[in-house]
């Protein structure tokens, strides 16, 4: 995660004398927070807990309580160099709640920007989830899929209310650097894409050789030490803006850099390094849908309430990720990703073809092939990686990179990220005018494609909308799903209504709905140790689900589907998904009546009112699935 900031906690409470790294003048007692593991056949609640970054913490001397660092600067009558400072210093455990304004119920997270304490005013916090004490719960997410709920009402421009994964160890590095001995426990170990060179003790030293203070954050700087890994960002947002964005690194693990050859935020030289510090980010604003994410009722995502979060890591044959994908759930719909809207670009998800135009269409440098692109980042999601939690501002860019025109004098495609003012987003401002904003994050889960979420989710309880039409029921321990706007896996939750943006005619969504769901196989994940493994679907039955088509270029505001798709995909079998062909010449005529002849594989071939094809394509036959569905199956 890029620009995060460090905070140091003055002197408090005369330390209890302990020749290790971690002290306890303060008692380190993490904050419980519940998340769920899912199967096919339901969700487990998971007790786990959360612990603050290493970084925000107070760091004296292992003998008493004098400062090791105050301020943004180290003293270096203690820190002579980096292996000493790490003898002679430790961190302390944390007043969550009062120092850092950090909370936990139940599966609830609340993160405060600005935290008056007693000694000191905190800004913004990093967190990371446990598994136990003194261990990071590993999450394997390749074949995959990650929700949570999140309100970002109370944060706007200039503040990022971040959820990602990085490949931290899952100890800290506690067993590979002889030097740390505070380990998970005190939230050691951070990387990311960016080669973070803000960290205040990396590989068990203390990043104190060539540190300079910042010039504009009181509590940061930057040494001579980085510390860089894969990133996956699932969540970068606030109520204005947000994207998602991979970030590969040539080396899968956490490792370290000197100097400008760490590249990254903190580097003259940005593309230097192991890793690619910009990504293939998708930000629906970027991608030309303006009115898809913000605050009120003219979004279709609403940030004035709370939004479930869903991304899948899809496997294609090969076993590698083909696709990353995002939907929402909101008020009982399930709304999938806008579509991109620049020239050159196409789709709603983030795929390697995405990838490398939105590269070409907006002019910017292609790191992210240059440090493996799709391969690479397939590989570091085929292995633990720790989930982090993060509220900050941005002493580098104001977070104008996020939700506003960056850089600020650009005009081209690409340029507007958001709506916020290009004078917005100075720290010291927003500190100022903004210091109640907070983040909530909720309802975390984790599992196979289309086992974590439902149209129970939504705050408004009901799982149907009035459009949906002859919607099956899940059981309690049971989610289904189905397929929108995609080939590959993209699990809608039962009983749901389904927005899919941007689409040309009633029949194009037809066809999605229609679709073949991926196989089990591909929703399986790939083994790893140490790492939450989740158990591949033996099968997964596909509900009556209605669609309802906004922004259709036909002229009509809205376009209803309504389709009735059951559809069982049992392990082992790799069904390929193709909609019906289309009437590319008029796409805006009544196309309803059009048949071809022979239905695709897993396509609809009969069914009550039903007026195309009866035939399916060779190797498949038609299959009656209930009184308004027919699909084309495997003989």
């Amino acid at each position: 995660m890029a620009f995060l900031r460090s905070f140091s906690l003055l002197p408090a409470l005369i330390a209890v004398t302990r020749a290790q790294q971690a002290c306890t003048s303060t008692a380190e007692t993490h904050p419980a927070l519940t998340w769920s593991k899912c199967t096919s056949s339901g969700c487990t609640e998971v007790q786990g807990s959360v612990v603050v970054d290493a970084n925000w913490r107070w760091t004296h001397t292992v003998d008493g309580s004098t400062n090791c660092y105050t301020g943004n600067k180290w003293d270096s009558s203690i820190c002579t160099d980096g292996a000493t400072c790490a003898e002679k210093c430790c961190v302390d455990g944390a007043d969550y709640a009062n120092t850092y304004g950090v909370t936990t119920s139940g599966n609830q997270l609340s993160i405060d920007f600005v935290t008056k304490g007693a000694y000191a005013t905190n800004i913004g916090s990093r967190l990371y989830l446990l598994e136990d004490e003194s261990t990071y719960q590993m999450f394997t997410l390749l074949g995959n899929e990650f929700t949570f709920d999140v309100d970002v009402s109370a944060i706007s421009c200039g503040l990022n209310g971040a959820l990602y994964f990085v490949s931290m160890d899952e100890d800290g590095g506690l067993a590979k650097y002889d030097g740390n001995k505070a380990g998970a426990k005190y939230g050691t170990g951070y990387c990311d894409a960016q080669c973070a060179r803000d960290v205040k003790f990396i590989n068990g030293v203390a990043n104190v050789e060539g540190w300079e203070p910042s010039e504009s954050d009181s509590n940061s700087g930057t040494g001579n030490l980085g510390t860089c890994c894969p990133e996956m960002d699932i969540w970068e947002a606030n109520d204005i803006s947000t994207a998602f964005t991979p970030h590969p690194c040539t080396t899968l693990t956490q490792h370290s850099c000197e100097g400008d050859a760490c590249g990254g935020t903190y580097s003259t030289t940005r593309y230097a390094g192991t890793c690619d510090p910009d990504g293939c980010d998708f930000n629906s604003y970027r991608q030309g849908n303006e009115s898809f994410y913000g605050p009120g009722s003219d979004f279709l995502v609403d940030t004035t309430k709370k939004i479930t979060v869903v991304t899948q890591f899809i496997a294609g044959a090969s076993g590698g990720l083909s696709e990353i994908k995002r939907l929402y759930v909101q008020d009982g719909k399930v709304i999938a990703n806008s579509d991109s809207k620049v020239e050159g670009t196409s789709g709603n998800s983030v795929t390697e073809e995405f990838c490398t135009a939105q590269k070409v269409a907006f002019g910017d440098e292609d790191d992210f092939k240059a440090k493996g692109g799709y391969s690479q980042m397939s590989d570091a999601l085929a292995a633990p990686m720790v989930l982090v939690m993060s509220l900050w501002d941005d002493h580098h860019a104001n977070m104008l990179w996020l939700d506003s025109t960056y850089p600020v004098d650009a005009t081209g495609a690409g340029a507007a990220r958001g709506t916020c003012s290009t004078s917005s987003g100075v720290p010291a401002t927003v500190e100022a005018e903004s210091p109640d904003s907070s983040v909530v994050f909720s309802n975390i889960k984790f599992g196979p494609i289309g086992s974590t979420y439902d149209s129970g989710n939504s705050d408004s309880g009901d799982s149907a909308s009035s459009s949906s039409s002859a919607a099956a029921s899940p059981t309690a321990t049971q989610n289904s799903a189905t397929t929108i706007q995609s080939s590959t896996v993209a699990a809608v939750p039962t009983s749901a209504t389904v927005i899919v943006s941007e689409k040309s005619s009633a029949t194009s969504a037809a066809s999605i709905a229609t679709s073949a769901a991926s196989s089990a196989t591909s929703a399986a994940p790939i083994q790893a140790t140490t790492s939450i493994q989740s158990e591949a679907q033996s099968a997964t039955s596909l509900p009556t689900t209605s669609l309802a088509v906004s922004e259709s270029q036909c002229g009509a505001s809205t376009v209803t589907a309504t389709v009735t798709a059951t559809v069982t995909v049992s392990s082992g079998s790799s069904p390929s998904a193709t909609p019906g062909d289309s009437d590319d010449d008029d796409e805006c005529e009544d196309d309803e009546g059009d048949e071809t002849s022979a239905a695709a594989a897993y396509g609809q071939c009969g069914g009550s009112n039903w007026t195309g094809t009866t035939s399916c394509a060779s190797g498949y036959v038609c299959k009656v699935q209930n009184d308004y569905y027919s699909q084309c199956v495997a003989e």
